[in-house]
Formats: structure tokens, sequence, C-alpha cells
């Protein structure tokens, strides 16, 4: 089988903005994407062109943005696909972190491709890009055990057990982040899934 590489461009992480949603399980795909951005020793800045928070670095001579749209969740593809079109990035370039009901809190998962699986923000990416072939960083958050929970379970916190198992899973995406910088993504799930 041939290695999974990929030329990231792009690292996108899905939240809502606003002081009210901070510390919600939603917001996983910001709390990680916050997370390599310190680990790099950047800061995010508003770009107004895309309604989003926006940082870049240099890797292996290329540039990597770093990117928070500041629409609701469900409006996330808008600057995702104005960023990824002013740039000319693919959608085989874009990594997308967002939170995951399917996974226990505790596990993350690299992935390529796919649907989205009844995720509001993945969806209007999709939608957006006309896409679905960007990898992903899924964030596990565990879920409520009944459909009817969801949207409520999403936007409260999780118990401090949780939120534990949630930032020792970021710490170890972290570690793999490297790989995927370099492109190296069968490396990266290698590391984070084992």
């Amino acid at each position: 089988m041939a290695a999974l590489t990929a030329d990231i461009r792009l690292i996108v992480g899905l939240g809502n903005p606003g002081a009210d949603y901070v510390e919600t399980r939603h917001n996983a795909g910001f709390w990680l994407v916050d997370m390599i951005t310190a680990d790099l020793g950047l800061n995010f800045r508003f770009e107004k062109r895309y309604n989003a928070d926006e940082c870049k670095f240099k890797s292996a001579g290329k540039d990597i943005y770093l990117l928070k749209p500041q629409t609701f969740m469900n409006r996330s593809g808008q600057a995702v696909a104005l960023l990824a079109r002013y740039y000319k990035i693919t959608p085989e370039q874009i990594l997308v972190i967002h939170d995951e009901l399917d996974l226990p809190a505790g596990t993350n998962r690299i992935k390529q491709a796919g649907g989205h699986g009844g995720h509001n923000g993945l969806r209007d990416i999709v939608n957006h890009l006309g896409s679905r072939e960007f990898f992903r960083i899924r964030v596990g958050i565990g879920h409520p055990g009944d459909a009817k929970q969801v949207i409520n379970y999403v936007l409260h916190r999780p118990s401090q057990a949780d939120l534990n198992a949630i930032e020792t899973a970021s710490r170890d995406t972290l570690a793999v982040m490297p790989l995927v910088y370099e492109g190296r993504i069968d490396k990266a799930m290698q590391a984070l899934h084992t």
C-alpha cells in the first residue's frame, strides 16, 4: 500500500466564537488549534476579509496557515473557502480539527476525507469547498447516549474527567503534528492511533 502523504497548507480549528462558548465541547477544535499555535510560539490576529482569526508559520519552506472562523459553527465554510481560494489551497491540502461525538473523550483520530456525520461545521465546509477530500483530526468528546440530547451536550462544558482526557489526547496529537507539517500523514496516524 502506498504511503499516505499530504501537502497540508491550512489547518482549521472549529468552534463557536464568544465567551459563552469558550469552554463548551463544541469548541474542542478551537482548543487544539490554540495549543498548536502556542506550541509554535504564534498568536492569532483577526483577519477581517475572512472573518476569522489567522496566523501562519513556515515548515519545510512552505507557508502553513492556522485558522479559527469567527462565524458560528454552521457558517465555518465561508472563512475556509475564502482563505483557500485566496492562497490557491486545494481541499486535499486542508486539515480540519473538530469535536467528534462518535469517539470517547481522550481519543483523537486523524482521518482522510469522508462525510460530515451530521457535524454542522463540516457540512458547511463541504458545501463551500464542493469537496469532502480534506483531512480531519477528530477530537473525541463522547456521546450523551441519546440523539435528542446532542445539541445540549455539545454546547455544555465537559466533566472534569472528560476535560482531562481531552487535554491528554490533545497533547498526544500535538506531539505528532511535526509529522503532519512534513506531510507524513501515515506516520502521524500510526503514532497517534497506537
